[in-house]
């Protein structure tokens, strides 16, 4: 018999469930990138901030090619000063040699280099997210999260993490295995005033 521990293998997209009200984390789509006995952590990928990537890499006097209206994403609560890019894989202008990121699945690269931003900023790829703070669970936790209901698991594509409009994720990763947003219970954040 498989256990439940033994099927969380990083990579995988982690969909909240309704009845997850936290704000950090309710309807988000969390990217899982490693899981372990010490524990887990990620990025939610469907929070764009408003904050421009060109004022962040700006303040650290690194030139950004790419779109001047591209978003940063928060990722998670945890040290949220902490930049992470995700991006396809390397462009063709960026030596394979020279580039640190670890592909963590077919078309989904990670780096939190800055020698490999750098390279990543002159190169602009269209797919390209950079990611502030992340999502961390502690030994356990997160096993005991998805044993409530509060996670459903998703395998990670390149279409859903780059190429899905980040307001219409959740329900498209819902989608992707099967399972009917629609059909879910409807369930309010605190403070919210509607029940999506």
């Amino acid at each position: 018999m498989t256990t439940l521990p033994s099927l969380l293998e990083a990579p995988v997209l982690l969909l909240a469930m309704p009845q997850v009200l936290d704000p950090y984390f309710h309807k988000s789509v969390v990217l899982l990138i490693h899981h372990d006995e010490e524990g887990s952590f990620g990025f939610i990928i469907n929070r764009p901030t408003g904050i421009r990537v060109a004022e962040i890499l700006g303040g650290m006097e690194i030139p950004w090619s790419g779109d001047p209206a591209a978003v940063t994403f928060f990722g998670g609560p945890v040290q949220p000063q902490l930049g992470s890019v995700l991006c396809p894989g390397l462009p063709p202008e960026v030596p394979a040699e020279d580039f640190a990121g670890v592909e963590l699945a077919p078309g989904v690269t990670v780096t939190q280099h800055v020698g490999d931003l750098q390279m990543l900023a002159d190169a602009a790829p269209l797919d390209f997210r950079l990611i502030l703070g992340y999502a961390g669970w502690g030994n356990g936790q997160l096993i005991d999260e998805i044993q409530r209901n509060d996670w459903l698991i998703a395998p990670p594509s390149h279409e859903l993490i780059f190429r899905t409009d980040s307001e219409a994720l959740w329900e498209a990763a819902l989608r992707s295995v099967g399972v009917d947003p629609v059909a879910l219970p409807a369930w309010s954040r605190p403070g919210s005033g509607d029940a999506n």
